[in-house]
């Protein structure tokens, strides 16, 4: 699919067919694309921890809210974290006023590639932002170092979701 028509056809999807189920190859392939994205000098802080086993259920009961169960119920779940401490950062210290957004940044941008890459291979997803971090935290074993941004679900969707309205352009870009 040419880039152009991939970002058209991306849509953040709430409905998943529960009898399709993505697997550890697919998840693999996609974050290998996702890792291609941009970092700070190359630091390459994101992680993702991939819930698709005989937890994934119990999993999604706990660590979500039950508006996100049910929207991303029947998809696998990848939380993404970043490490801090890695991006916006040099020898001497935080490189500049806005060191500890580097690594939010550099996983947005990574995250992005994540939901594209998984579209070229026929999944959909949904990028979910409200979830129980400690639960995640300590299920999941991850490291205090690393910052919990998103749980995104994967899967294949169900039915067809709506393009929500855009901006005008003259709303979010200045020219001069």
């Amino acid at each position: 699919m040419e880039f152009k028509e991939l970002i058209k056809v991306r849509r953040s999807t709430r409905d998943y067919d529960k009898d399709k189920k993505v697997t550890k190859e697919q998840l693999e392939k996609v974050i290998a694309l996702a890792q291609m994205a941009p970092t700070w000098k190359n630091s390459q802080n994101a992680r993702y921890y991939c819930v698709i086993g005989d937890q994934l259920e119990a999993f999604r009961e706990k660590a979500l809210p039950s508006f996100n169960q049910k929207n991303s119920a029947g998809a696998a779940l990848v939380v993404t974290t970043y490490v801090k401490g890695l991006a916006g950062y040099g020898p001497n210290g935080p490189a500049d006023d806005i060191e500890a957004v580097w690594g939010g940044y550099d996983l947005g941008l990574q995250n992005a590639y994540f939901v594209l890459a998984a579209k070229e291979e026929g999944l959909d997803t949904l990028i979910m932002g409200l979830r129980d971090t400690d639960y995640i935290r300590q299920e999941l074993a991850i490291p205090e170092d690393e910052v919990i941004a998103a749980v995104i679900a994967v899967g294949y969707r169900a039915s067809e979701p709506k393009l929500g309205g855009r901006k005008d352009l003259g709303e979010i870009a200045k020219f001069f």
